[in-house]
């Protein structure tokens, strides 16, 4: 069984929290792209844990964890993550992390880029999280890069890293002005924390592939949602890397098997970190009511989230380029504090209504048309069936599942892990 669980917005939607919650029925969690860009906030009766490289599963003592070769990844904030959740007691060992060799290293120069360049374009920028995932992914592509692999041979790495470091010089010193990056301090950074991760590394392709054959269960985990994917997402105000579904066996390692079936994960609301276009975005009052309700701050940064109501166009884009089965709708109980519920049923783009999601400058003239929906004022955490629910929510309920287009299966009614509802 092949289940990845994806988000169907802007990210942020919960996907951690869903991972712990169902990775008890399989053997295998691995991350399929990204970096440290993002977080994964998981609340468990261990404590609560942010997760920002880590897949999601490490919290389950019986589950493997794979780094795929479609991540990126900060050896350094590897390291200190690994380190904060050995001191609360929970076990990081080869045997239940595995970090494929052909995964690629996000080096300290790229950090560095990404912030003299966000610096550059002033209040053009990106809204990039300044941990220099463009600039690796860039390197990636150009064949620039080191991988983990690079890490078991450093004699090869001591070779070719002096050529990269004059190449990368041309734009931090000759470029921005910078200081110039030293070789030297590379390398000591190289064996300082890539020295902690070795025994973690492995050909990550022939472990899935036989547990694959071997019928064992796996879940794909992906960071950000539908929106924030290169090809897919609100261009360029995207992530720099696929994020959606159909990519998630090609980035784990095992790019010949298909998926199964595909959770994707919508909040019963939205939230958004970063610029770029957010239609549905709510201000003020109403803003800072819905934010802090939810708890809305960056998990990765801290940043405040932009929130919206539920936005209709969005979500049924996400759940198509997603593919999504069925859908887990996280947060319900956030909603207790409306008497009338915004929801985002549509656009206005040139005059004109509509129900698709558009791109490009059609979408940063899209202007929200809202409609308010009865709510239901009253602690919903306790809930456990969808009859237990008020009546509201109920409808509420139906009514996304219907706008969307994709069956309900779960609905988180609060942070703990058993704080949930499983449709029938």
């Amino acid at each position: 069984m092949l289940t990845a669980i994806t988000g169907i917005n802007w990210g942020d939607e919960g996907k951690g929290r869903m991972v712990d919650l169902l990775s008890s029925d399989y053997d295998i969690v691995v991350r399929y792209q990204g970096g440290n860009n993002a977080g994964h906030t998981v609340v468990n009766d261990k404590g609560k844990f942010i997760l920002n490289l880590l897949p999601s599963g490490i919290l389950r003592g019986e589950t493997v964890n794979v780094m795929g070769n479609g991540m990126v990844i900060d050896l350094e904030h590897l390291c200190g993550e690994i380190k904060r959740l050995t001191d609360k007691g929970i076990a990081v060992t080869p045997e239940n992390l595995k970090i494929s060799d052909r995964a690629t290293i996000c080096m300290p120069y790229h950090k560095l880029l990404d912030i003299l360049e966000e610096d550059r374009l002033g209040d053009a920028k990106f809204g990039s999280t300044r941990r220099g995932i463009a600039p690796v992914y860039a390197d990636k592509y150009m064949k620039k890069a080191l991988r983990m692999g690079d890490l078991l041979d450093f004699d090869a790495i001591e070779a070719k890293l002096p050529a990269i470091i004059e190449w990368k010089n041309l734009t931090v010193h000759n470029g921005y002005g910078h200081e110039p990056i030293k070789t030297g301090d590379m390398i000591s950074w190289l064996r300082e924390f890539g020295g902690q991760l070795l025994g973690f590394i492995c050909d990550t392709t022939e472990y899935l592939s036989e547990a694959a054959e071997s019928g064992k269960r796996i879940m794909f985990e992906a960071q950000l949602g539908a929106l924030r994917d290169i090809d897919y997402g609100i261009y360029p105000y995207t992530s720099s890397s696929s994020n959606i579904a159909s990519y998630a066996t090609a980035g784990a390692g095992i790019p010949a098997h298909k998926l199964d079936d595909v959770i994707g994960i919508m909040k019963a609301y939205s939230s958004c970190v970063g610029e770029g276009p957010f239609t549905c975005e709510l201000f003020g009052d109403e803003a800072h009511m819905l934010r802090e309700a939810g708890g809305e701050y960056g998990a990765a940064t801290g940043r405040p989230r932009r929130v919206g109501g539920f936005d209709v166009p969005a979500s049924r884009y996400g759940v198509r380029v997603q593919g999504a089965t069925y859908i887990a709708l996280t947060k319900l109980d956030v909603l207790s504090i409306y008497k009338k519920i915004p929801v985002c049923v549509a656009y206005e783009v040139d005059g004109e209504i509509t129900q698709r999601f558009p791109t490009g400058g059609r979408l940063q003239r899209a202007k929200p048309v809202y409609e308010y929906f009865d709510g239901w004022e009253c602690d919903i955490s306790d809930c456990r069936t969808f009859e237990e629910l008020p009546v509201a929510a109920r409808r509420y309920i139906r009514y996304i599942e219907e706008s969307v287009g994709c069956h309900i299966k779960y609905v988180s009614v609060g942070a703990a892990r058993e704080q949930y509802i499983e449709m029938k």
